[in-house]
């Protein structure tokens, strides 16, 4: 079964208040490349407001840290909100565990993976309902790489259920897990490097809640 998705990402929470991160400016402060396999580059429990996530509330939206984790709130409908922590990675595997807090089932949450600026990166996503997909933003156009449009799987917790989130972009590969099961993987060049983010994103009905909690990015 196929889900509709957005034409075009709305607008970033962060971009709006030009807080979005000049990748060209941020040092590359994980020494030599190439690193070995499994190599710790980051990682983020959110129990410290200081390391470095946007922190910015309005009535649109949220980004920032509370309980521990780091929320994002959408209240505006088809629109996406990001976070990045303003890094420089190459090839990363990244972990996350996340889930909702409320809204609608009908919604998108994920990980970003090489970060330009506000138009230019990946997208690995999920949603609460159950579906998944891997897309690119290239110059503000956004499209699904694999599948084409977002299908749904069996091993996407749905509700408020938590899921654990496993994402490797290395070289043109990029692939999407959940829950330890590989369910998209998709290739693309287009990009070689980068920051990463959390994404969350609403469709017709505001007030997508979503957390995110044990983020570790390693050497993939």
């Amino acid at each position: 079964m196929k889900k509709r998705f957005r034409l075009l990402f709305a607008f970033t929470l962060t971009a709006l208040i030009s807080l979005a991160c000049n990748i060209s400016q941020v040092s590359k402060i994980f020494g030599e490349y190439p690193l070995n396999s499994g190599d710790l580059l980051f990682q983020d429990g959110f129990s410290d407001p200081s390391s470095g996530w946007d922190k910015v509330r309005t009535q649109e939206g949220v980004t920032d840290y509370e309980n521990d984790r780091y929320r994002i709130l959408v209240n505006s409908t088809n629109a996406d909100y990001w976070s990045n922590p303003g890094l420089y990675f190459m090839n990363v595997r990244i972990e996350v565990d996340a889930g909702k807090n409320t809204g609608p089932d009908d919604n998108d949450y994920g990980v970003l993976c090489r970060y330009q600026n506000t138009e230019n990166f990946y997208f690995l996503i999920i949603s609460s309902d159950g579906y998944y997909g891997i897309g690119i933003v290239e110059g503000g156009e956004q499209k699904l790489l694999n599948p084409p449009q977002m299908y749904q799987s069996d091993f996407i917790h749905t509700g408020m259920s938590a899921n654990h989130i496993q994402v490797i972009c290395d070289g043109p590969r990029l692939v999407l897990i959940v829950n330890g099961e590989l369910i998209a993987e998709a290739y693309d060049s287009t990009f070689i490097d980068g920051d990463i983010g959390l994404i969350v994103g609403s469709f017709d009905i505001p007030g997508v809640d979503i957390w995110f909690d044990n983020l570790m990015v390693t050497n993939p």
